[in-house]
């Protein structure tokens, strides 16, 4: 590949998710209710948790911060593809993009290890009732926390300095409301053979990883749920690991269908962006 320089380009123009006007404006008024509702759902739960002693427990510190990360999650790239809807120029610094594209790493990457670690909580909750107290200690949830933090941090620094040293030249369309690192190989005149791999090492290391103790908790979980004799037990163990359940699929199924997707910027293929940002 042709070798460029930085000074080539110094901004990215988003297509976006249409080019119709009326259309545009229609998806501005959508999205901005869903983002307002977003930030007030998650805004409420942390205030509640706060100021509700009786959630003062493993579970509601752990489902705290997966509220406070899903509302970075949302002002990541949602007031940018709402001012984009509106505008007639689409476009984000290389800067910005890269600045999108780390805080887009932080936050997923930290999102996957709570999960994971809201999973143990359940089996130790369901498995080992009466040790409950004793394993989620304080200094154990709040050591679980920050490692979450840790390691989506550094898997983000680590893909960022690498796609930092890019080159993009020419081509400098989009076909996306925000940037991805994926979406940023093909803008490149520079060699991005080491930045994908240096990607996909990562995101398999972080995927099989969290994904690995989610099974290992849950196969414990409902072998101990189908050991429990009364309808009424296996219900009510059933009841407290379900809602979490519920998001694991949601989000793991919608991050499947989003990346095994081929990046042709579709529609659908933006569609289940959305989704999987709104999570």
């Amino acid at each position: 590949m042709t070798s460029g320089n930085h000074s080539t380009i110094t901004e990215f123009i988003l297509l976006g998710l249409s080019t119709d006007p009326q259309t545009r404006v229609l998806l501005f008024s959508l999205f901005l209710g869903i983002y307002f509702l977003t930030i007030m759902g998650n805004l409420m739960m942390l205030v509640l948790i706060r100021v509700d002693s009786h959630l003062h427990s493993p579970m509601y510190f752990f489902l705290s911060h997966l509220s406070f990360i899903d509302l970075c999650l949302s002002s990541v790239t949602v007031p940018k593809m709402l001012q984009n809807l509106l505008s007639e120029r689409k476009s984000i610094s290389v800067e910005g993009c890269l600045a999108q594209v780390f805080l887009l790493f932080v936050t997923l990457g930290t999102e996957v290890c709570l999960l994971s670690v809201m999973a143990y909580d359940r089996y130790t909750a369901i498995c080992h009732p009466l040790l409950y107290g004793q394993i989620m200690s304080k200094q154990l949830c709040g050591g679980l926390v920050w490692t979450s933090w840790g390691l989506g941090s550094l898997d983000a620094l680590i893909n960022t300095l690498f796609a930092a040293n890019l080159d993009f030249c020419e081509v400098h369309v989009m076909s996306h409301f925000s940037c991805e690192l994926s979406s940023l190989f093909p803008l490149a005149c520079s060699e991005v053979t080491a930045n994908f791999t240096v990607l996909m090492f990562s995101a398999t290391l972080h995927a099989l990883g969290t994904l690995i103790l989610i099974v290992y908790s849950y196969a414990h979980i409902i072998s101990s749920i189908l050991s429990i004799r009364s309808t009424t037990g296996r219900s009510k163990a059933f009841s407290t690991c379900s809602s979490h359940l519920i998001v694991l699929c949601s989000f793991y199924g919608t991050a499947l269908l989003r990346y095994l997707m081929p990046s042709s910027g579709s529609s659908l293929q933006l569609i289940f962006s959305v989704q999987y940002r709104s999570l």
